[in-house]
């Protein structure tokens, strides 16, 4: 992509983001006329489009390191990703990573969902319902089940994962040396939100479990419509996508390829949360002194 293009890219973005936050707001007559935009906004957003990853040969790749990575929602840095968690008095064009990709999971938007991060058991949104929602019966319920009687809906306890309770998200990536441009790049392929186990959440259980694997090229168009809050400025926000892709995130390194079957850093440095962070920041700095490397003589 030539240097024009990457400009004009840029400012269609900010053009796109600045119509989103801000659309027809200073011009409106009353409340209803919010959100409606010019012809020229409607045009541009017609027009924008997640930016396309260019084509890598496997010639081209001169080396390459596969990452698993811990997006903590607790770090400010991470919150766009996990709010808003109340939808209830904010526009629909606000929302959470996790309801983004659920909601486009239901509408049959986003199809490529696994059970793992190496992509190898397909998942149905029939498969994943068990994992984000649990339907129970109270003992009132069961004596009417019993009874040969319609159970009445009082009796019965649902309970759905909500964005409140994603406690991180783990993601696969890849980095890579491209020799055809001499420079380290890095490529996001999946996501998953980590929750606790829905059928233990409210009994004080913390242990977390990955709810299902998105492959990332596949949500990419979703997650590129969807816009992210991310200061102080309304009328300056981004996608998902962008935001993911220009790794604009903290995350933590807890597993890489290895030789030993790519078991995590805990499986190695058991018992030891300091020393397991100094291995994931080894890890990193590893692989950001590669492309430093290459310009050593």
């Amino acid at each position: 992509m030539s240097l024009k293009e990457i400009f004009t890219y840029g400012f269609v973005m900010m053009m796109g983001a600045s119509s989103f936050g801000q659309a027809n707001i200073l011009n409106a007559e009353k409340p209803e006329d919010i959100g409606k935009k010019s012809e020229a906004q409607a045009l541009i957003d017609e027009e924008d489009e997640p930016l396309e990853y260019g084509y890598v040969g496997d010639r081209d790749i001169l080396w390459s390191k596969g990452t698993w990575e811990i997006i903590d929602l607790d770090e400010r840095v991470n919150f766009p990703l996990y709010y808003p968690i109340d939808t209830n008095n904010i526009g629909a064009n606000r929302r959470s990573l996790y309801d983004v990709l659920v909601r486009a999971i239901k509408q049959g938007k986003i199809e490529n969902i696994y059970a793992d991060s190496y992509f190898t058991e397909k998942r149905t949104l029939k498969d994943i319902k068990a994992t984000l929602s649990k339907i129970d019966t109270t003992d009132l319920g069961i004596e009417q089940y019993n009874a040969g009687e319609q159970v009445d809906p009082q009796f019965i306890d649902r309970r759905d994962l909500g964005s409140a309770d994603i406690a991180e998200y783990h993601i696969r990536g890849i980095w890579y040396f491209d020799k055809r441009l001499a420079e380290l790049k890095y490529r996001l392929l999946g996501i998953a939100p980590v929750a606790p186990d829905v059928n233990f959440i409210d009994s004080g259980q913390t242990d977390l479990v990955e709810l299902f694997w998105v492959w990332y090229p596949d949500a990419r168009e979703v997650l590129h419509e969807a816009k992210v809050f991310t200061g102080n400025n309304t009328s300056q926000v981004v996608s998902f996508d962008h935001l993911l892709n220009s790794r604009r995130f903290d995350g933590v390194i807890y597993k890489e390829d290895n030789v030993q079957g790519d078991r995590e850093i805990d499986e190695y440095i058991a018992d030891n949360a300091f020393m397991q962070l100094l291995e994931s920041q080894r890890i990193k700095e590893q692989i950001r002194n590669f492309e430093q490397d290459m310009w050593s003589y």
